[in-house]
């Protein structure tokens, strides 16, 4: 049974009046801590008045990496360079790969801010090795009925399969590198137990509830962090929980980031920035009309 090394805590950090816990990177959690797993923004749980303004995130950059955001509750429309617009509803995910660059924004639907509502969005950034840093933007949404479920322990685990393959049930995306995601709902009492191999590292993070996991509490709002000393990965639940679960091979290569952007090198960081003031991201005044 692998054994748990720590646990690290979310900082509440309010984007204006979203309510944002970011679980990595902080001050205990490095950017490269459970390489390839970069970055967590868990927004919400709150609930939006009518005629509000939806969320903040305006067009902005990214290259290096990919963007999973996974909808809990409320809805998310995309639009970036590329020309995809895209709106994805409660239990969906989207999956954009950044790669040589491009720009998007991330707001409400015009539905979601004229009647308001329950919002709940957990956005994970996995990063790119080396070979694909560069490869072609892309981005493919899916809604809830798109995303496969398969149930555990008589129905009290229901974990909705992402990407990877989970006991002969495939993810529907496609990904580059074997990255293995899913969001799991448990019922108090609910048990699940898998196996990891050794040399892959695992991202756990409590959404909602409380679980034990390999004999220790982890609570709401806590990030995970395992020993690469064994293979076997047990949890239950000792209230109703909601889990963001994965595992994936690391890189193990040179890291570099700064704000959006994501590289092996500060040259390439900076070649970054004078990619996007040059327009090679694409016209981000496109995403404001």
């Amino acid at each position: 049974m692998k054994t748990i090394k720590a646990q690290h805590k979310a900082v509440c950090e309010p984007i204006g009046d979203l309510v944002t816990y970011r679980a990595m990177p902080t001050h205990t959690v490095p950017m490269n801590l459970i390489d390839p797993f970069i970055f967590l923004n868990h927004h919400g749980w709150q609930q939006y008045e009518p005629n509000n303004n939806g969320l903040p995130f305006g067009p902005h950059p990214h290259r290096g990496f990919e963007t999973i955001t996974f909808i809990l509750e409320g809805d998310l429309t995309h639009k970036d360079t590329t020309g995809v617009v895209s709106v994805i509803k409660e239990g969906g995910v989207q999956w954009m790969t950044a790669g040589k660059g491009l720009i998007h924004a991330e707001i409400s639907s015009p539905e979601f801010k004229t009647e308001g509502g329950p919002l709940e969005i957990l956005q994970l950034w996995v990063n790119l090795p080396a070979k694909y840093k560069m490869t072609e933007p892309k981005y493919i949404g899916l809604q809830k009925t798109e995303i496969p479920v398969a149930e555990y322990d008589n129905g009290k685990v229901a974990a909705h399969i992402v990407s990877g393959e989970w006991n002969d049930v495939k993810g529907p995306f496609n990904t580059l590198t074997d990255i293995h995601l899913s969001y799991m709902y448990f019922k108090v009492g609910g048990k699940y137990t898998t196996q990891v191999p050794k040399e892959q590292n695992i991202f756990l993070y409590i959404v909602k509830g409380e679980m034990k996991v390999n004999g220790d509490i982890a609570r709401l709002h806590h990030l995970v962090e395992f020993n690469r000393d064994g293979q076997t990965v047990e949890m239950k639940a000792t209230a109703d929980s909601i889990i963001l679960f994965g595992y994936a091979t690391p890189f193990n290569e040179p890291f570099f980031a700064y704000g959006p952007f994501v590289m092996n090198t500060r040259e390439e960081i900076m070649q970054a920035y004078d990619d996007m003031k040059n327009g090679k991201f694409g016209d981000e005044q496109a995403l404001l009309d």
